[in-house]
């Protein structure tokens, strides 16, 4: 599975690589909504591509980032405001004698002041960081499609919930941010040869069994602990992953764009490092057959994730 990806969160890379177009009208949507107090988790990076606003669409959108920042750095300045005042009796406190909740008091201010001060930190910072295009599942990401003949470039959630379902299906089945290859056919049918999708990712991240990893024998461990690796093609280029995707309506609710990401078996050096998944990524000469996917032949779109592009993946432990 992968849970976390560090991905080109810059429309205009796909509108320069692909000559695409930008779907403004969501993009502008989702950002109202994040304004008027939606969950919408977007990564910094996204946010950032809207920093210097060329057309009148783009200022619209960065008023509506501009207005959600000036209202979080309100409510983190709140919250260190309180956190500094618990802290202060905790410390008092402790000062007269020593207790348990006074201590686990003091322990809890420190954290949540230091989570405050670094989140306010990453509003104000203008210089870029990798993690500011980290994804993981229910975060937004621009994902190229293919409408009426014309690239386009839209913001999805990565988590694919499928037209028709519940809302709550987000929540009985939370791993639905990848589509597996083996059942393509079966829960995704849907979508395959209907709605495909590509996304740009640098690097992408999984959590692996420890015992796994070090190839030790899992009693030699207290439990099954797990680590995060990171995985990198080893050339360095961006890979072009293929994904599934879904609009989702439902009566008094908003249209929800939503994405899954192909995974496939894995290739050695993956199944080494303790992973039994891997994402797809395709050839760029595949690209616009993939996005203009043939129902009727399922046989030359499988074919496409057999040619899939081939980079070897260095891994570490993910910082």
């Amino acid at each position: 599975m992968c849970y976390s990806a560090q991905i080109e969160a810059d429309y205009r890379k796909y509108v320069k690589m692909f000559g695409a177009q930008m779907d403004i009208r969501q993009f502008a949507r989702l950002y109202w909504e994040r304004a008027e107090g939606s969950k919408a988790k977007i990564p910094k990076a996204m946010d950032d591509a809207f920093r210097s606003p060329e057309t009148g669409d783009e200022r619209q959108i960065k008023e509506f980032i501009d207005r959600y920042n000036a209202e979080q750095a309100t409510k983190l300045e709140q919250d260190l405001f309180k956190q500094r005042t618990r802290l202060a009796d905790a410390e008092c406190t402790l000062q007269t004698k020593t207790t348990k909740a006074a201590t686990e008091s003091k322990r809890i201010a420190t954290d949540k002041i230091e989570t405050s001060l670094r989140r306010l930190e990453d509003i104000n910072r203008t210089m870029p960081e990798p993690r500011d295009s980290r994804i993981f599942p229910g975060h937004y990401a621009p994902v190229l499609v293919v409408e009426d003949g014309q690239y386009v470039v839209r913001p999805m959630r990565y988590q694919c919930r499928l037209a028709g379902k519940p809302a709550n299906y987000d929540v009985k089945f939370p791993g639905t941010y990848n589509a597996r290859r083996d059942n393509l056919e079966g829960f995704w049918k849907p979508l395959f040869g209907h709605t495909h999708g590509v996304m740009l990712v640098d690097v992408f991240y999984e959590n692996v069994s420890k015992a796994k990893w070090e190839g030790t024998l899992l009693e030699a461990h207290d439990k099954d602990e797990n680590v995060v690796l990171e995985f990198r093609p080893s050339n360095g280029q961006l890979m072009w992953v293929a994904c599934l995707w879904s609009r989702w309506s439902a009566p008094g609710e908003s249209d929800l764009l939503s994405f899954a990401a192909i995974t496939d078996e894995p290739p050695p050096e993956i199944a080494a490092a303790g992973h039994d998944r891997c994402i797809v990524p395709i050839k760029p000469e595949n690209v616009e057959a993939w996005l203009k996917p043939d129902a009727s032949n399922r046989g030359a779109l499988h074919a496409i994730l057999d040619d899939k592009d081939r980079p070897y993946f260095e891994h570490r432990l993910a910082a």
